[in-house]
């Protein structure tokens, strides 16, 4: 179901009621009129689909009666809201019809200076301020269609390349220029109405830049979308390089869009209105140029201010320049001065430092000689003491092996002294046994009588007894001889290891007395070398000092360098100032010839006038007669009309961008001003 607003039918205008409105007001208020008349049709069938769609509503109960709450103030906002979205639709729908029919008939791409294109652009940015709300900043208020062109780059990643190359764009310093740039690229990539309806699929983020009832965020907005597909067929080359897109003036011209177009209002009102339109439009015309001439002298106020601040600037740098070089000469003479000095301390420690050095190699040499002979006693020493040390070592071992065999020897004698110790018990044994036996004899005496057979047995065991003991007592000596033979052996590994031992003291003392002499060698090595270490370290003091003179050398030259380096600063700073004088002068001359441009431009706005075909039937030059095959043509410089012949030269003027046709004398004197401006 859609939603009416309650508006009286009586508030809505009849188009009889428009016409005389319009025929009441006076012609100087009617500068709206081309406007009005190019959307009359619009409104007539405007007030018709609205009083169908009231009586549709209130067969259906959603409108009330003519007494309602809302105000006439705002139905009649509303209405002339209306019929401005309308006016723009139907002028939108002109441009679009006219752009496509130019650009299919000439059958080319279309430049930046095409006037339908031109125009195109200038509704189109109409269309994107209606509705514009106003954002309040700490410098003014803003109102800007760029803020939800910016939108698209966040939507659609496509767009990011346009958005980039207008934020890098150094010629574009305002929002209305960056939306002009936006604008432009965007229909030379085909795809203004892509991005154009992904910001209406979005109006929850249009809302925070439009008005409820802008044509962005009401149904015209789509149809606007559709009408920019048709767009596509066009290729379109736009430069945006050279032009000034901050300051143009967005005024749409009727001029293109006035046909005979009101066969129903009739001819007498047709050629009134239409001639009404072109007034207006001359009117229109007259203010802009008004405008741009206001415009022209507040450029030379400004130039003439900063020409003024130059001039300041100059004078106030050749001050500078003049001290500086003063300073220069100064620092120059300081320079010499000081080069002077130290190019004679630099000599005078250069044949110092000779004489050292001829005095410190002769000295070096001998002591390389002495500490080279010095180095070989000293290595034929110690291979000498290697060898006694190995004859040492040798010695010592056989030591050990004595004392180890000494020791084995002792451990014989204990254990056989052992030996001799348990056969004395075991025969200390026998002895009491044979008491034991004796006294058992002297009781067997006494009863000799009464057992003879028991002395018989105790005979024959005597006799064993006495057999056994034959056997120990050669037992022990033959122990004995042992122990006597043994206690031989050991007197005599005594005598020999007393022997050994007196060798090896002989040798040890010889040693002893070897390694005196080494010891008092060595001392006296030693103290060559202590005699050696201070003449080094003598020679090492001579060679520090030489090392801090050369170090001071070394400072007098970096100080030099550091010199040197001041002048080249110096001279670069002195270049420098001299190439700013030199850009000032060409900012100065560069400033002087726009002012004269502009001054030349002033002069063909005002002096000269452009003449009309019928006016001119001769050369203003050579006084020949236009025909049809000597046609017309006009100087752009001075406003004549002259022929073929008179009018060949081409030349950039200030108020063309391009080369255009200019008579003879006028090629002639804008040459001797270029090359006086030159000199």
């Amino acid at each position: 179901e859609e939603d009416f607003e309650i508006i009286d039918k009586k508030q809505l205008p009849d188009a009889a009621e428009l016409r005389n409105e319009e025929k009441a007001k006076p012609e100087e208020a009617r500068w709206s009129a081309p406007i009005l008349s190019l959307a009359r049709k619009a409104s007539e069938n405007l007030a018709l689909s609205y009083g169908s769609a009231l009586k549709s509503a209130s067969l259906v109960g959603l409108v009330s009666k003519p007494g309602s709450s809302d105000s006439p103030a705002k139905t009649s906002t509303r209405c002339h809201t209306m019929e401005e979205r309308t006016n723009l639709m139907n002028m939108m729908k002109l441009s679009i019809k006219i752009l496509i029919q130019s650009a299919l008939s000439l059958g080319r791409t279309l430049d930046s200076d095409f006037p339908p294109l031109q125009q195109f652009f200038v509704v189109l940015e109409h269309c994107l301020k209606h509705g514009l709300k106003v954002k309040k900043t700490f410098i003014g208020q803003n109102k800007s269609f760029f803020g939800p062109l910016e939108l698209v780059e966040k939507l659609c990643p496509e767009a990011s390349d346009i958005a980039t190359s207008v934020k890098n764009l150094p010629e574009l310093k305002t929002a209305v220029g960056r939306g002009r740039a936006w604008l432009y690229l965007a229909l030379m990539q085909k795809k203004l109405a892509d991005y154009l309806k992904v910001l209406l699929d979005h109006k929850h983020l249009l809302s925070e830049f439009y008005e409820p009832d802008a044509l962005m965020m009401e149904e015209e907005g789509a149809v606007m979308v559709g009408l920019l597909v048709g767009l596509n067929v066009i290729d379109a080359n736009l430069c945006l390089k050279g032009e000034d897109l901050d300051s143009q003036v967005g005024v749409i011209d009727f001029s293109l869009y006035l046909k005979e177009t009101q066969d129903s209002d009739g001819k007498q009102d047709g050629g009134i209105t239409a001639v009404l339109d072109q007034k207006h439009y001359v009117e229109e015309l007259n203010r802009h140029l008004s405008c741009t001439v206001a415009d022209l002298q507040n450029k030379i106020d400004c130039l003439e201010k900063t020409n003024s601040k130059l001039q300041e600037e100059l004078a106030a740098a050749t001050d500078r320049i003049g001290s500086l070089q003063e300073e220069q000469q100064q620092l120059k003479q300081q320079n010499e001065l000081i080069r002077e000095r130290s190019e004679k301390s630099v000599e005078v420690t250069k044949e110092d430092t000779k004489v050292e050095l001829d005095t410190y190699k002769q000295s070096r040499q001998g002591l390389d000689e002495m500490y080279s002979d010095v180095w070989k006693q000293l290595k034929e020493e110690k291979k000498i003491r290697l060898e006694l040390e190995k004859e040492l070592e040798l010695q010592i071992g056989m030591k050990t092996e004595m004392e180890i065999a000494m020791k084995l020897l002792e451990k014989d004698t204990h254990e056989k002294q052992d030996t001799l110790v348990a056969l004395r018990q075991q025969l200390e044994e026998v002895k009491a046994i044979n008491l034991q036996m004796f006294h058992k004899s002297q009781n067997a005496e006494c009863s000799l009588q009464q057992k003879t057979e028991a002395i018989s047995s105790f005979e024959g065991k005597t006799n064993e007894m006495m057999s056994s003991m034959k056997q120990m007592e050669e037992r022990l000596q033959q122990a004995e001889k042992a122990r006597q033979a043994a206690e031989e052996r050991c007197s005599k590994m005594k005598q020999e290891l007393a022997g050994r031992l007196d060798s090896c003291r002989q040798q040890m003392a010889q040693l002893d007395s070897k390694c005196s002499t080494l010891e008092k060698e060595l001392k006296s090595e030693k103290e060559q070398r202590q005699t050696l270490q201070k003449e080094l370290h003598q020679e090492k003091d001579a060679t520090a000092l030489l090392k801090t003179e050369l170090q001071q050398m070394e400072g007098l030259k970096k100080e030099l360098r550091k010199l040197q380096d001041e002048k080249q600063q110096l001279k670069k700073v002195r270049e420098e100032q001299e190439q700013a004088l030199q850009e000032m002068g060409l900012h100065l001359s560069q400033s002087k010839l726009k002012m004269e441009d502009i001054k030349e431009v002033n002069k063909a706005l005002k002096g000269h006038t452009w003449l009309k075909d019928d006016e001119a039937t001769h050369c203003k030059q050579c006084r020949k007669e236009f025909s049809i095959s000597r046609r017309k043509h006009h100087c752009r410089n001075c406003g004549d009309i002259f022929c073929s012949t008179c009018s060949s030269n081409e030349l950039a003027l200030p108020s063309y961008p391009k080369p255009v046709r200019v008579c003879d004398s006028c090629h002639t004197l804008l040459l001797q001003q270029c090359s006086s401006n030159s000199s």
